[in-house]
Order: structure tokens, then sequence, then C-alpha cells
């Protein structure tokens, strides 16, 4: 797996909505962690589970996947410690990008005011209502 650049990085924000690209749930996923910020940080999170390289079809794009059934059997094992609402946050995006399945009821529970607008966001994403497209 390649080592990452930062998230404030232009380039593994860029990277990771072009992987995503043209498929609203992975890009509501990658809004999601891009916005919340904090997995993004880790170079733990960065290292493990982001792979970086280009697309295929042009060869120079730079392009980031997350791997998320091992991120999240990371951090079901403790291997990622992580506090409630990045637990949360890591799970919507699992689950928006992969299909990984999240209990909603303890996903949205003690969620902080910003994380539950950036999940908010996000689910009306997935379904295609781009917030701020309307």
């Amino acid at each position: 797996m390649n080592r990452t650049p930062r998230p404030d990085d232009p380039p593994l924000a860029a990277a990771l909505r072009a992987c995503a690209a043209g498929f609203y749930p992975a890009e509501a996923a990658a809004e999601l962690l891009i916005g919340q910020a904090s997995w993004l940080c880790r170079g733990d999170f960065r290292d493990g589970y982001v792979d970086v390289g280009t697309s295929v079809t042009d060869g120079t794009t730079l392009m980031a996947s997350i791997d998320w059934p091992a991120a999240i059997t990371a951090l079901d094992e403790g291997g990622l410690p992580a506090s409630g609402g990045e637990r949360r946050m890591l799970r919507l995006a699992a689950s928006l990008a992969d299909g990984i399945p999240v209990d909603l009821r303890d996903a949205f529970t003690g969620m902080d005011t910003a994380n539950v607008d950036r999940a908010v966001c996000a689910m009306l994403h997935a379904s295609g209502r781009r917030p701020g497209r309307h």
C-alpha cells in the first residue's frame, strides 16, 4: 500500500473525489470523511487503509480508495482506537461507500451537531439530491 499525503494536502481530497466520481454513495462517503477530517489526519488510517494510485484510464489522475472492510474490521477489533463520534462517522462512510451495515440508531445517538449536518448532507448526496445543487 502506498503512503498517502496528508488530508489537508489538496491532492488527497481530490484523489478521493476522483475515485468516487459518478457513484453518489461513494461520493457522499468521500465527502463525509473529507468534511469530518479526523480519520484522514491519522497516519494509522491513511497508511493502513487508504491506497493512492493513478487512473488506469489516463495514467495521471491521482486516485485514492479506502479499504472499508479492513478498516471496519480493525475498528471492531481495537486496531483503530477512536472516539464514539469518530467510530460513528467511519461506520456511516463505510456503509455508504461499500454497503457495510450500520445501526442508524447507534450512529446518530450522541452525534454532535456538525457531524449530524455532515451525515444528513451525505445521505442527501447519496440519494442524488446533492446539497447546494437543488
